[in-house]
């Protein structure tokens, strides 16, 4: 038995020096990074240790504007791109015909670059002298006026920040639920149909039972990954988040990380507090699938 252990610890030994070397090690520098007041990158010193960092970062507007928009991306695209990846999914699981071309059309966005998407998407919505965009052109078709949403309002710029989120992480969501769509038993289908089941009936008391491991998944990723939006929004507004208005928690850290000489201290601080964040999210998603997950 004592070898048989040895031999586990042996296979796993890779494992745990990779995670301790990059995920382990950096946390916990990262935490002490963030009770040094005063930090200095150059030298390597600091004035002394407490919260001041937390008390500047939880007071600073331009945090305060990152934490609103962030959480403004979660609570719209988790939801709605997972809603409308489901529904997707379910119509090409009905599809017999051309199944794995529709499948395929679905998911370019994903492969294609995040950057090169955001350039296409501001080219659609941005206004410029010579032409409103093309989005513009669809509002005035139908009578309205047309809108900046590059530069223009603040609830234009989110608008379009979370409708290219969606676009964005939709592709994958669709590709696993397709997937986990294909693993339900067609028994379950038959034995409902001979009972005189509804549709609806059976997508919400089989499928979704079935399927409920994969939607729990994509809403824990989900979650995660649009907290830690960054990419997103560069590549619709550019470097400069704050001017903007459309800073992100992620851009946030990295101004302050890098921008007018680095404040380590106060960029590990706001790190902190977006993993406080997201972990207690995925602990209360954890406990709610309990309930609502059948594996």
């Amino acid at each position: 038995m004592g070898e048989k252990n040895l031999k586990g610890w042996l296979y796993l030994l890779p494992a745990i020096l990779f995670l301790g070397a990059f995920m382990l090690y950096p946390l916990i520098d990262v935490l002490i990074y963030s009770f040094e007041e005063g930090y200095n990158f150059t030298s390597q010193t600091f004035h002394g240790v407490g919260t001041y960092n937390y008390s500047y970062v939880l007071h600073d507007p331009f945090f305060l504007q990152a934490l609103k928009n962030t959480f403004i991306l979660v609570i719209i695209t988790v939801p709605l791109s997972t809603g409308i990846a489901l529904l997707i999914s379910v119509g090409l699981s009905s599809i017999k015909k051309l199944r794995e071309l529709f499948q395929t059309v679905y998911f370019l966005p994903y492969v294609t670059n995040t950057l090169a998407v955001g350039l296409v998407f501001m080219i659609l919505f941005q206004k410029t002298p010579y032409t409103d965009g093309f989005a513009n052109l669809i509002i005035q078709f139908f009578g309205g006026q047309s809108v900046d949403f590059i530069d223009g309002p603040y609830w234009a710029k989110m608008f379009v920040l979370c409708f290219y989120t969606v676009w964005v992480v939709m592709p994958f969501k669709i590709l696993i639920l397709t997937s986990a769509l294909a693993s339900v038993r067609q028994d379950y289908y038959n034995a409902a149909m001979v009972d005189g089941t509804s549709r609806l009936r059976m997508f919400t008391k089989i499928t979704l039972p079935m399927i409920s491991p994969s939607l729990f998944y994509l809403v824990i990723t989900g979650f995660i990954g649009a907290f830690k939006a960054y990419s997103d929004a560069v590549a619709l507004f550019g470097t400069d988040l704050n001017a903007a208005g459309m800073n992100t928690i992620v851009g946030y850290v990295y101004d302050m990380l890098y921008s007018s000489g680095g404040y380590p201290s106060y960029a590990s601080a706001a790190a902190i507090i977006l993993f406080v964040i997201v972990l207690t999210i995925t602990v209360i998603n954890l406990l709610v699938s309990k309930k609502h997950v059948h594996y």
